[in-house]
């Protein structure tokens, strides 16, 4: 059985639904696609390529159900794993084992990396997080998160949430 491909006019996923491939959407302060789902991939990947600003970092936390992996396409990204800060420019990758706390920063002023998870899980829960993009930018600076949406959210996708944005391991 083939699979067709995308053709880049699937309708947005509804909140919690399986994501959709290749939408764009505003996941928290990025600009994101699932480019891989479980439905894709037989479950054993994900993949979601990101666009974010200077500054932008997410909540320190850490998954346990899936290995994640940051390989960068352009600009330049910190990773924070506990002991261990790696800056990671175009081309380079890090790894953030499961049940290990971590977060990133977006060093440059922009940086696209690809976010990868095995097995999957991650994508599903960019789709329970995000909303569709009103356009294919980053959301403005200003726009709310909806933090209950994303605690939610992340309690269902076992990514346990431990400090705010800004605190490394």
């Amino acid at each position: 059985m083939t699979t067709a491909a995308p053709t880049g006019t699937e309708q947005p996923p509804a909140p919690g639904a399986p994501p959709v491939l290749n939408q764009p959407l505003w996941f928290l302060t990025n600009l994101a696609r699932v480019r891989l789902d479980a439905a894709h991939s037989g479950g054993t990947l994900d993949v979601v390529e990101s666009l974010g600003r200077r500054g932008e970092m997410p909540p320190l936390h850490l998954h346990h159900r899936e290995d994640e992996y940051f390989v960068m396409l352009a600009g330049e990204l910190t990773v924070h794993l506990p002991g261990e800060s790696r800056r990671l420019a175009a081309g380079e990758a890090a790894f953030a084992p499961k049940g290990v706390p971590h977060t990133y920063r977006v060093e440059s002023e922009e940086a696209r990396w690809l976010a990868l998870s095995t097995p999957s899980g991650f994508a599903s829960f960019v789709a329970a997080v995000a909303a569709p993009a009103e356009s294919e930018t980053l959301p403005p600076g200003d726009r709310p998160v909806g933090l209950d949406r994303l605690e939610a959210a992340a309690e269902a996708h076992g990514i346990e949430l431990l400090a705010p944005p800004g605190t490394l391991p």
